[in-house]
């Protein structure tokens, strides 16, 4: 039984939904392999090759899959599918988009964000927003999972010392073409992959005061700024920054709620988080029923004086 991770990559270095992805394949037992697919991704495989626990690095360079597109990254999972007991992918946009065709290709069923690995064919999944969790089993000669990220911890990326070996790339599939791409520049760490989170919900009152309340604070704690849904909304945050079950899942070790009230679409988004802190003039507010801290307060009052104080 071996399992086979898709990595999620740039190319020159893997993302790190990657080593999180691994973690879930070697608790499904067996030997865990990585297949990098994608154009001058030497980089991308090397650092496969070291994530503790990987056994082997299968690399697979094309122009077809430059862009990660994902009519051609399905076509290149299948070639070498049948080897496998299961096929892993992270649960982010790529990962979702690639996924579903391997799977309806093999005819098999997807196990969507799985959370836990009870067994080689048993699962855990988020369900109602969180507030279930739903125990899968799959009898599919082979299983193709979603993993969400923030259920597994990060695998070692050095220690490990895995063989590449070089796959044939596909041919272009044809069914879709790359027009183009706006990449968002951050100055601060991106919101998924960050160990702080600083986010603000409706009561900002205001794009201008969203920034001029909050980023002081995130720049004191080299935080992530995130927004609840009806702050993106309103239009005081993009939509980059939104958390929550339409948004982005996240489990930083610090995440600051302000003005948050706690609707159960966001905290299905970050309830994951190892320490929260909540800070809301509300005392019913449902956001105080998960904190680890909570601050009853208003919120342009008790963040400056938060700022003065770090």
């Amino acid at each position: 039984m071996t399992s086979l991770v898709i990595a999620e990559h740039d190319h020159g270095t893997l993302k790190g939904a990657t080593l999180n992805t691994v973690t879930a394949a070697l608790a499904c037992g067996g030997d865990v392999h990585v297949l990098v697919a994608g154009h001058n991704a030497g980089g991308a495989a090397a650092a496969a090759a070291k994530i503790a626990g990987v056994a082997k690095v299968l690399h697979a360079d094309g122009a077809s899959l430059a862009e990660q597109l994902a009519e051609n990254v399905a076509a290149q999972v299948l070639v070498i599918a049948k080897n496998y007991s299961h096929l892993l992918f992270p649960a982010t946009a790529h990962g979702k988009n690639v996924a579903p065709r391997v799977a309806a290709l093999l005819d098999v069923a997807q196990i969507s964000d799985a959370s836990k690995v009870v067994g080689t064919n048993t699962f855990e999944r988020p369900i109602y927003a969180g507030n279930a969790i739903a125990t899968v089993q799959s009898s599919d000669p082979i299983k193709v999972i979603t993993v969400r990220t923030t259920g597994f911890d990060a695998a070692a990326a050095s220690g490990g010392s895995a063989a590449v070996e070089t796959l044939a790339a596909v041919a272009d599939s044809g069914l879709s073409s790359f027009v183009g791409a706006e990449i968002a520049k951050l100055d601060r760490p991106e919101l998924t992959a960050a160990k702080i989170i600083v986010s603000g919900g409706r009561a900002m009152g205001s794009s201008e005061k969203f920034n001029e309340v909050l980023t002081p604070l995130a720049d004191k704690l080299g935080a992530a700024l995130g927004a609840s849904r009806a702050a993106v909304d309103a239009g005081y945050a993009p939509n980059d920054w939104q958390v929550g079950q339409t948004g982005k899942i996240v489990a930083p070790q610090l995440y600051i709620a302000c003005g948050i009230s706690g609707a159960i679409q966001h905290l299905a988004g970050m309830k994951d988080s190892k320490v929260i802190v909540a800070i809301n003039k509300d005392p019913e507010a449902p956001i105080f029923s998960i904190a680890d801290y909570g601050l009853e307060a208003d919120l342009f009052t008790a963040v400056p004086e938060l700022v003065k104080l770090l």
